[in-house]
């Protein structure tokens, strides 16, 4: 009888000496940098242990992604760079693996999804790669892009679950280590944000074949957790959906060769959520005067969970900086949700008697607070019943855990108020919505005013108005000048006129009145 012929058994499972080998030899240096290892000064005082930044966003396309799409491409045979390569990408990846092609002579197809906004897809053909665009999500770009590779006889170049790609990245630790070892310092830990797992793979693999007493610890956005999630359960997990907030990271399924590596050789795992993660882009910001993407910050935000959670004192940790292409419209997102993130800043809803003088006994409350006066960051208000006014209002605070302990403050001195600093509606929202029209504010007039940004301010500003002119609608948010802009809505009857001149000239704030301008009367005036 004719033999069979029996399949190959597969491939022994690659070790971490096996791994140490590839990184040794990968090939990324014809494209990335050696990223530098910078102390972050200022956060390693304020945690009392020492924080050495990463700067894989200083890497030519700004993330580390070239690493491991140039290796893999550096190991292809002639013939396969000739035919081309082909992935699938709405950011870094599709950066590297662009970038890395031009630098081999060879063809790279990016299928990017139809939504990818313009700044991704200029940037990859810029860099020499083809953009095709297919479908709404990733997962139908990346079906497109294995039709054309079967089609055109591409070669894929995955994200991240690749030995090739997952020892590119691997040398970042190689690099971590020995600069470390330059500073004269010591090294506790390494965090590493998480998101298909190439680069904790990578990096975990290194450290625990040269130094396996560093522990390697992976960050993930708790929207986005399908490694964690995928370890816990002991097999890979598919998310039913994914955050996008940092989307360097929202990976629904991670690979079958970085799961069986990070669930045998990564420490531990740290869950953050927004609020850390735009904190930490702050922190970062204050140390180096650079923007991450958020993708970039998870580490740092998941440092400073892990000091507050374990108290550790004169341990020195590495945070990879992995990306810093940062859409410059979600700074306002990110400098928003920054103070509450930090607990810099507490939200309140108050509220307080609708009668005159409330408003001023209020003030004269948060000026009494214990230990010392706090700035208002944020003032919505406007009238809409004849008994009670709710305001919304934020805080600055003097450290985490403030925000529970001012609301009771408030209670106390008969001012109802609930505690937001932690509500996503109201953080998202409410804050905005705070308004409308209101048949009470009759004989409204509103100004636009400058005040200068100081305690005080609004006390004087109230303690000159007439009793009898009542306030039907205030907002305010600080904005980190030394200027606040304020809308004010004051309700004057038409024979106070005069005396309302006199008192906009004694109180001296530059002001606008905007009583006639027909977006005040589309949408708030009664």
């Amino acid at each position: 009888m004719p033999s069979r012929r029996k399949n190959p058994p597969p491939a022994p499972a690659l070790t971490p000496a096996d791994y140490l080998k590839k990184i040794l030899t990968a090939r990324v240096y014809d494209v990335a940098t050696e990223s530098s290892l910078e102390p972050a000064r200022t956060l390693s005082r304020r945690l009392h242990n020492t924080v050495l930044l990463k700067r894989e966003d200083q890497q030519p396309v700004f993330s580390f992604k070239l690493r491991g799409a140039y290796n893999k491409m550096a190991h292809l045979t002639p013939e396969q760079l000739r035919r081309g390569v082909i992935c699938a990408s709405a950011g870094n990846h599709a950066q590297g693996v662009a970038l890395g092609a031009t630098k081999l002579g060879s063809r790279a197809v990016v299928v990017m999804p139809t939504t990818t906004p313009q700044l991704k897809i200029d940037a990859v053909k810029s860099l020499g790669g083809q953009v095709v665009l297919h479908g709404e999500s990733y997962s139908d770009a990346y079906a497109h892009a294995a039709a054309l590779q079967k089609k055109e006889g591409l070669t894929f170049v995955h994200p991240f679950d690749d030995p090739d790609v997952i020892a590119g990245q691997g040398t970042i630790a190689m690099e971590i280590l020995r600069q470390v070892q330059s500073l004269g310092s010591d090294l506790d830990a390494v965090f590493v944000a998480i998101g298909g797992g190439g680069l904790i793979s990578g990096v975990a693999n290194y450290i625990k074949a040269v130094r396996p007493e560093v522990k390697v610890i992976g960050v993930q956005m708790n929207d986005s957790d399908a490694m964690a999630q995928s370890v816990q359960a002991g097999e890979r997990v598919t998310l039913p959906d994914v955050g996008l907030f940092s989307d360097g990271t929202a990976v629904k399924l991670v690979g079958e060769e970085t799961f069986r590596v990070a669930r045998d050789l990564v420490d531990d795992y740290l869950i953050v959520d927004t609020d850390a993660v735009c904190a930490a882009i702050k922190d970062i910001f204050v140390d180096t005067r650079s923007i991450v993407e958020p993708a970039g910050a998870l580490a740092v935000a998941a440092i400073k969970q892990y000091v507050a959670r374990h108290k550790t004192k004169g341990q020195t940790y590495a945070a990879i900086l992995c990306g810093a292409n940062m859409n410059f419209d979600r700074l306002r997102f990110v400098a928003e949700r920054a103070e509450v993130g930090e607990e810099r800043e507490a939200l309140f809803a108050v509220t307080i008697p609708e009668e005159r003088g409330s408003f001023k006994r209020f003030l004269e409350v948060i000026a009494d607070l214990p230990g010392g006066p706090r700035n208002v960051t944020e003032f919505n208000y406007r009238i809409n019943d004849a008994q009670l006014a709710h305001v919304f209002i934020g805080l600055t605070t003097h450290g985490k855990g403030e925000s529970a302990k001012i609301a009771a403050n408030f209670n106390r001195h008969g001012f109802q108020a609930l505690d937001l600093t932690h509500d996503d509606l109201a953080k998202e929202h409410i804050r905005h919505m705070v308004g409308g029209h209101s048949p009470l504010a009759q004989d409204e007039r509103l100004l636009r005013f400058i005040f200068p940004e100081r305690p005080g301010a609004l006390l004087k500003f109230l303690s000159l108005m007439r009793p009898t002119w009542n306030i039907s609608l205030f907002h305010y948010r600080n904005q980190g000048a030394d200027y606040g802009r304020i809308l004010v809505g004051l309700q004057v009857p038409p024979k106070d006129d005069k005396a309302f001149t006199r008192f906009l000239g004694t109180l001296g704030y530059p002001h606008v009145e905007e009583t006639h301008n027909p977006v005040y009367r589309l949408f708030l005036k009664a």
